[in-house]
């Protein structure tokens, strides 16, 4: 176990202690995690910011509240429900449709079809806070369900790819896409079985896939190559990104990015404890980029020259997946 590592070390991989210690107690103020923790403030911070993110249809603030869900989506045939205070993607529902013989019928991601009674019910465990950190009472976001890029087409199994991008001092430093499987329920979380491909920073380039330990070259439902995709847009999610530190004042935060084929790319959340499998997908460790920024860092320079700076010093760092 200690060769292992001093091993991991020695690559520089940052570890769970380094990261709490180093950088989320020094550049993370808890005084201002509710800017990401709590995704209706950060929904509307990011707007304030002229930021894109999907369109907020309603929030259900309460119980009395849940039979308004209804109302909210009476017009919308897609759209999506989502603990306010939740977090690994638990408690989220995507709603593709509806049955076309019943108005009150719901078709999910997955393809089957919820009832309305199931969907409030469902809402009413998201206000009571079974999906939210702690336990406390939560409210319900009801969105704009994303329409997710042909790109991803192949690569992708029901769900909606999203991008993960790490930011260190306003500089992004490494970036993964994550693609949901049938194992993952169509769900972009590493955790529950999503495949995790690197991002090639200076370029928007896939690299190969991450599933759960072992590398993986094909989605394991299309069979699709992983790697090589070119992200469109990438120079402006870059800079996106880049704007975390002015949106939320932290220091270390993961932002989370999706690309929808008729709105292009929106901010979805942001994360001020990121987790640390990206290095896994990329094959490289964050500590020598938290090294690189801590040595290059320029409080004067906005977004698109962080964004800017960050693809020219980590260019040619790309590797894929290797550590272990």
């Amino acid at each position: 176990m200690f060769a292992t590592a001093r091993r991991l070390a020695a690559a520089g991989v940052l570890g769970l202690n380094k990261r709490n210690a180093d950088l989320i107690m020094i550049h993370n103020p808890r005084h201002l995690y509710p800017r990401v923790d709590d995704k209706a403030l950060t929904k509307r911070l990011a707007m304030e910011a002229g930021m894109a993110v999907p369109e907020l249809y309603g929030i259900i603030h309460n119980q009395g509240q849940v039979r308004r869900l209804p109302t909210l989506v009476a017009e919308r045939e897609s759209f999506v429900i989502k603990p306010a205070h939740g977090s690994g993607g638990d408690g989220i529902v995507v709603i593709t449709g509806r049955s076309k013989r019943k108005r009150d019928s719901y078709r999910m991601a997955s393809g089957l079809l919820v009832g309305e009674d199931d969907l409030l019910h469902h809402t009413s465990n998201i206000v009571g806070g079974q999906y939210s950190l702690g336990g406390d009472p939560d409210t319900a976001l009801v969105e704009y369900c994303v329409e997710f890029d042909p790109l991803f087409a192949d690569v992708s199994f029901q769900g909606v790819p999203d991008i993960r991008v790490i930011v260190y001092r306003g500089y992004p430093v490494m970036a993964m896409v994550r693609l949901p499987t049938r194992t993952s329920d169509g769900k972009a979380n590493l955790h529950q079985g999503a495949v995790g491909a690197g991002i090639d920073i200076a370029t928007g380039t896939t690299l190969a896939g991450v599933l759960k330990n072992a590398v993986v070259d094909e989605h394991p439902d299309t069979g699709a190559l992983i790697g090589g995709l070119r992200i469109p847009d990438w120079d402006f999610i870059l800079q996106s990104a880049a704007r975390a530190l002015e949106v939320t004042g932290l220091g270390y935060v993961g932002v989370d990015i999706v690309i929808d084929r008729n709105l292009g790319p929106l901010i979805l959340e942001m994360n001020a404890r990121p987790g640390l499998n990206i290095q896994i997908a990329n094959g490289a460790g964050l500590c020598s980029r938290i090294d690189t920024v801590d040595e290059i860092y320029d409080a004067a320079a906005d977004a698109a020259t962080r964004a800017r700076i960050s693809r020219d010093r980590f260019a040619g760092e790309a590797a894929g997946p290797a550590i272990a």
